[in-house]
């Protein structure tokens, strides 16, 4: 378990410059955490280079790329994407002539979804193959990217590769259940990482989430080694969830969104960055606050634990700006209902003895419950029906704050090298977020 090391002070350290590059190792497809660190790159007058996770063809094999592809991921970028396909994970791979982890369950039900089993050998061959896979195409995509990087630069290499849930049509049931279920429809979290499912779906996390870390450190060693023969620096960051920080009582108080099943790939990716450092490779995981995204949206109450931003706001010498924001947000809101009583309900809600117990860092992450379901799920549901649109939630506003402080917050963090794990919690990202906007 890491020992949860807060960043406390704005960091102001400005190592990038125009002529240095900017290496995005993932895809871009929705507004997310990634577009904050890069519009710094791109404020510091960087080369911005990304990369592509590739598509599927009809037979489900992985390919490059189109024409027509490229020009769009290009676009959303705002730089050169090397077109090598570095789709992570091993869920649609296997040797030649054998079924892979996805084909293995496809004939999973609702029903007997616990019971089935997997032959795990012929699962690690098919890791094995969806690893050789990544980190050959890796290289390669390394040895484009090397030719673009003058001598004399620096770098900054940004992971955002998370994620890896198969595509099986049995799971998004399971996964309503686990995460949205109330009464009868909840299901516990333990359910399905006690079954072959859920052991696959956690392998499958870890090489997604986290090993493909390792693989970018491993396959740039040779820029590293360049550059810093040049008298350059190179840095890498990735964006991890260790629970947050936020206002309870008064006070800033580590909470989580519970459960979060991803989060055991998230502390082996925090183990990449601890070795990486210790090797004297900058690596640092920033542990970032819940927001809403498309990805997130399953997780019905991840969003709770936003609403006290907006006390953080006025509480880290927030002036206008911040009274702004409270404006903005009484705006969404039905008549007759305040900001404060929705605060005040989150309040009731993180001292509720239900949701307060699940406040324990060293079991993280722990399994869901059903009085926790009841009051989490139940809580969110009500919030936002307190809303004029469901569509336009207070969430989506203090999102899209927290991802415009967390970029400025990593970039110049990742420049001062300050740890290898960092969280960012909601008092330096209001901070932040107040000198952004004076």
């Amino acid at each position: 378990m890491t020992e949860l090391t807060s960043l406390r002070h704005i960091p102001h350290a400005n190592l990038f410059r125009k002529g240095d590059v900017f290496v995005l190792f993932g895809e871009l497809f929705g507004r997310g955490y990634a577009n904050g660190l890069i519009d710094e790159a791109r404020k510091a007058g960087m080369t911005i280079v990304g990369i592509t996770v590739g598509r599927r063809d009809e037979n489900n094999a992985l390919r490059a790329l189109n024409e027509e592809e490229l020009a769009e991921a290009e676009a959303k970028l705002g730089g050169r994407i090397i077109n090598v396909p570095l789709m992570a994970g091993f869920d649609l791979d296997a040797p030649a002539g054998e079924q892979n982890p996805t084909e293995m369950l496809a004939g999973l039900t609702l029903k007997g979804w616990q019971e089935e089993k997997l032959d795990w050998a012929a699962v690690e061959r098919c890791r094995e193959v969806g690893v050789r896979r990544f980190t050959s195409s890796a290289a390669q995509a390394m040895a484009e990217i090397d030719k673009l990087i003058p001598d004399g630069s620096n770098v900054f290499f940004a992971h955002t590769m998370a994620g890896g849930i198969p595509k099986i049509k049995a799971f998004l049931a399971i996964a309503n259940r686990i995460y949205k279920g109330r009464g009868e429809r909840f299901m516990s979290s333990r359910e399905l990482l006690d079954s072959d499912l859920g052991k696959l779906i956690l392998m499958n996390f870890d090489e997604v989430t986290a090993n493909t870390l390792q693989h970018l450190i491993t396959a740039s060693a040779a820029i590293r080694d360049r550059i810093v023969a040049k008298g350059g620096q190179v840095r890498y960051t990735a964006y991890g969830y260790h629970g947050s920080e936020i206002l309870i009582d008064g006070k800033y108080q580590w909470q989580t969104y519970t459960n979060y099943t991803q989060g055991y790939a998230k502390m082996r990716l925090e183990s990449v960055a601890q070795a990486a450092w210790a090797q004297g490779i900058s690596a640092t995981v920033f542990n970032c606050p819940e927001i809403r995204t498309n990805s997130s949206d399953i997780f019905a109450g991840v969003e709770l634990s936003l609403f006290p931003l907006l006390s953080a706001l006025k509480r880290e010498g927030g002036a206008a700006w911040a009274e702004q924001q409270w404006a903005a947000c009484q705006e969404l809101l039905n008549d007759g209902v305040s900001v404060q009583s929705l605060i005040d309900q989150i309040e009731a809600y993180n001292n509720d003895p239900v949701s307060a117990s699940f406040r324990n860092f060293d079991a993280w992450p722990m399994d869901n419950t059903l009085p926790l379901a009841e009051v989490m799920i139940g809580t969110s549901d009500d919030m936002t029906k307190l809303h004029k649109d469901r569509k336009a939630l207070i969430t989506d506003h203090l999102s899209a704050l927290v991802l415009e402080s967390a970029g400025p917050l990593m970039f110049y963090g990742a420049s001062e090298k300050i740890a290898p794990v960092l969280w960012l919690n909601h008092d330096i990202i209001a901070r932040q977020l107040n000198l952004l906007h004076p």
